[in-house]
């Protein structure tokens, strides 16, 4: 049955302010989203630095015997870090990485694995408390602006959990899930092992070996080594938060940009709508008043 011009309009108003909405948050993704850049380009310095600075120690050590270095034989724990967003309306941002860590989660289960989740964003908590999963550590409040301070906290939690003995109900391995921004179109969910961390020396006689800076090393290799690695997985944790704040504010702003546009449409083909009733009801008008007056004339000449 056709609406009538009455719920037509109604539509077409409801329509229009949710048009509004997205529009507006279009508008702040697209601004928060330079600032979310920014604060990934500026911090690249310092991991890089930080980078150098352990693969230097790496490199000049004589053996590398360090807990967060060395790998278990016969691995039996493994911890997930799932990082997702707080809110919504980001289109297939967080239910894409809460798969992608499901996936992991079952092939290290097939593999023997017993696997521990840590959760970050509300989203995933969410996903998790709805399905009764057992959570490990949980964050959220700070999705899309993420500081160091969080960070090193959840790095603290991981390199806990990592350093405690299997039987004591720590991990052996440690992976991370989160979405890489690449583009404002593209933002791609992946998989990273951070812990047990691999040192690889560049040996390759086609490349051109790095050069790293000279460094003297006080007091030893592996006091170095226990301050610099949390420092260095505090900040691949931070690169990780900020990926993932910035991939999160580019599919707000494009699911927002396709909301607007679909609004849009929306509201086109309700005004044709209302335009086409409109013009029934005039027509239907017309011929009423039409019929009515040729019924007076036929009733006044019956009576003459």
């Amino acid at each position: 049955m056709p609406a009538s011009l009455r719920e037509l309009r109604q539509r077409r108003a409801s329509v229009t302010t949710i048009k509004k909405v997205t529009r507006a948050m279009e508008l702040i993704a697209s601004s928060r989203i330079v600032k979310a850049q920014q604060r990934a380009k500026a911090a690249t310095p310092y991991a890089r630095a930080l980078t150098r600075a352990v693969s230097a120690v790496a490199t000049d050590a004589p053996e590398i015997d360090h807990p967060l270095t060395t790998p278990v034989s016969n691995p039996s724990a493994a911890a997930i870090l799932t990082i997702t967003s707080d809110r919504g309306l980001a289109g297939a941002f967080s239910s894409s990485v809460i798969k992608r860590s499901a996936q992991l989660r079952e092939l290290l289960e097939r593999r023997g694995y017993r696997v521990q989740r840590f959760v970050s964003g509300r989203k995933a908590i969410a996903y998790a408390t709805f399905r009764r999963l057992e959570m490990h550590r949980k964050w959220e409040g700070f999705s899309d602006s993420p500081t160091y301070a969080e960070a090193r906290e959840i790095a603290d939690a991981l390199i806990e959990s990592f350093l405690t003995p299997t039987e004591e109900g720590g991990v052996d391995e440690i992976h991370f899930v989160y979405t890489r921004f690449v583009s404002m179109l593209t933002q791609t969910p992946t998989v990273l092992r951070l812990l047990p961390l691999e040192v690889v020396s560049s040996e390759d006689a086609d490349e051109k070996p790095e050069l790293h800076p000279l460094y003297d090393f006080e007091p030893d290799y592996e006091t170095v080594l226990d301050e610099l690695l949390p420092l260095y997985v505090a900040s691949r944790v931070y690169s990780c938060l900020l990926q993932s704040a910035a991939s999160e504010l580019a599919s707000r702003q494009r699911a927002m940009k396709s909301a607007t546009d679909n609004a849009q449409d929306l509201i086109e083909r309700l005004t044709r709508e209302a335009n086409q009733a409109r013009q029934s009801e005039i027509t239907q008008e017309i011929s009423e008043i039409v019929g009515g007056a040729a019924a007076l004339a036929e009733a006044s000449a019956g009576v003459d």
